[in-house]
């Protein structure tokens, strides 16, 4: 089974180098790389060229967005099982083979997800981060969070859903699972952890800079997905499952709390 794997890279040098090494260096033999980089100034083009020779495809072509370079790197991507990491995150030792396991132990699966942790720009582990079992009725409730490093899914499912919204600029990926969704698309959730999502001050999540902008997109999916706007009921079913989510894992709760930066991650 092939797997292809796409990482977006624009002005991410400091971090790109352990991004590639965590993908190259995987267990799996059967791994098909493409680093897609629109046009960075930053070192990052020189870095993809050291990696060259365990690179499948490069593409330098410019584009429109980050959804749209992830569409671009799938379009020349030939594996059965599709995953994509940032520039600034990183997979763990293991994670590709564990996900085949995972798909080939349940079959007629589309997407496997398995949990991660949030690191600093020094790889320091901040905390562990959990996905959660994936429903349209859970997502209506903001109760369905998907660690996007370790997610894979399956080439088909990919394509029948369009790939990506380029015109989504803040949470493509939770569009792309929504997209799933809707199109009844199996999802299996695995208690393995895959991947590193890193925070820092050039990052989406870290900067907080489309904050705005992300609340109109969630707003824009809310319609996408239930054809009304979110009620006051909504919300306070949200704050429901959050509680019922904390009461059923009260350990991740208290670990997550009590948690500090620690020792480097090994990836």
């Amino acid at each position: 089974m092939k797997v292809s794997i796409v990482t977006i890279s624009f002005n991410q040098a400091a971090f790109l180098e352990r991004a590639m090494r965590s993908v190259v260096d995987q267990d799996y033999p059967n791994v098909e790389y493409i680093v897609v980089d629109p046009g960075s100034t930053d070192g990052s083009r020189e870095l993809i060229d050291l990696y060259n020779p365990r690179i499948a495809r490069t593409i330098f072509d410019p584009d429109n967005g980050a959804a749209d370079g992830l569409n671009r790197g799938f379009a020349v991507a030939t594996g059965e099982k599709f995953g994509y990491l940032n520039a600034d995150d990183a997979f763990l030792p293991g994670a590709i083979s564990q996900a085949v396991e995972a798909f080939e132990r349940n079959d007629g699966i589309d997407v496997v997800c398995g949990h991660g942790y949030k690191i600093d720009p020094d790889d320091r582990v901040i905390r562990r981060v959990y996905s959660e079992p994936f429903s349209l009725r859970r997502r209506r409730f903001g109760a369905s969070t998907i660690v996007q490093q370790s997610t894979f899914f399956k080439r088909e499912a990919f394509v029948e859903v369009g790939g990506f919204n380029i015109e989504n600029r803040t949470c493509w990926d939770g569009e792309l699972m929504l997209d799933f969704g809707l199109a009844g698309k199996s999802f299996h959730l695995t208690d393995a952890c895959w991947s590193a999502f890193r925070i820092h001050p050039g990052g989406i999540s870290g900067s907080g800079r489309l904050a705005e902008q992300y609340q109109k997109d969630e707003a824009r999916l809310f319609r996408k997905a239930y054809g009304r706007e979110r009620k006051l009921y909504d919300i306070a079913g949200a704050v429901l499952y959050r509680i019922a989510k904390h009461a059923a894992h009260p350990a991740r709760l208290i670990q997550n709390l009590t948690l500090r930066p620690s020792g480097k991650l090994a990836i």
